[in-house]
């Protein structure tokens, strides 16, 4: 067992997940409920011949290996996420269709967007929208959003199922350039077209939500603001 020796008072050198690995309890299993035990395997009886050998010799059911393996093998990590991610992200419970969001990092922090519903992998589908405060449809972790107070009433909105976790993947592509005329470029890019389905979707969705954003008074207003802090405001005092 790895000591804890103590840097500070109560302050141990080791964090409780340094400590955890160090003593490996990650090999052990905390199911809540005792191990059921396995009845062991009852040795066999084999009769022997010769006075001097004994009447009869006792075979265990399960041998000892003969040979061993000259590397340890290491056994994998206990982890919960050990199932591939298959259980589902759980939604934090201030946060519902139609919520407010405000975003904490990315290109579009301190936009307020309104959150759609919850895609496979766990983040937030979200829009704008585009049109009120330029941000577009996107997926966004909940770990960098602020739930506010203030809700949309999504009733007539239909999310449509195209948006999901491959509509937001992009094609992968090559970072060499093909030919020896766009290495003498001098750095510069080509300028891919919007995809014109995409956009269409993005208009789609946008007025249906926009049509919900104009039956409370100011509140597209209240989505194109920028969310800011001045001095001696602290996130943690503030009711959102």
């Amino acid at each position: 067992m790895a000591r804890n020796q103590d840097v500070a008072p109560h302050v141990g050198k080791l964090s409780r997940s340094a400590l955890f690995a160090k003593k490996g309890l990650y090999k052990r299993k905390f199911d809540g409920k005792p191990a059921a035990e396995a009845p062991a395997a009852a040795p066999k009886e084999k009769k022997i011949g010769g006075k001097a050998n004994g009447s009869s010799r006792l075979i265990p059911a399960i041998r000892a290996p003969k040979f061993y393996p000259s590397e340890d093998v290491k056994a994998p990590k206990i982890s919960r996420k050990a199932n591939g991610g298959k259980t589902s992200t759980k939604l934090r419970s201030t946060i519902t269709p139609g919520t407010v969001l405000i975003l904490l990092a990315g290109r579009f922090r301190g936009k307020r967007v309104v959150f759609l519903n919850q895609l496979e992998s766990g983040l937030l589908l979200v829009t704008g929208p585009f049109k009120v405060n330029g941000v577009p449809v996107r997926r966004v972790n909940q770990a960098y959003v602020i739930a506010t107070s203030t809700k949309v009433d999504l009733a007539g909105v239909e999310v449509d199922a195209k948006f999901n976790d491959a509509y937001f993947t992009k094609a992968a592509t090559s970072k060499r350039a093909g030919t020896e005329a766009a290495f003498f470029k001098d750095g510069e890019k080509e300028k891919k077209e919007f995809p014109a389905d995409k956009a269409a979707d993005q208009k789609s969705l946008d007025k249906q939500v926009i049509a919900a954003i104009k039956k409370t008074p100011n509140l597209d207003k209240y989505l194109g603001a920028t969310f800011s802090l001045t001095n001696g405001q602290f996130p943690h005092l503030l009711k959102f």
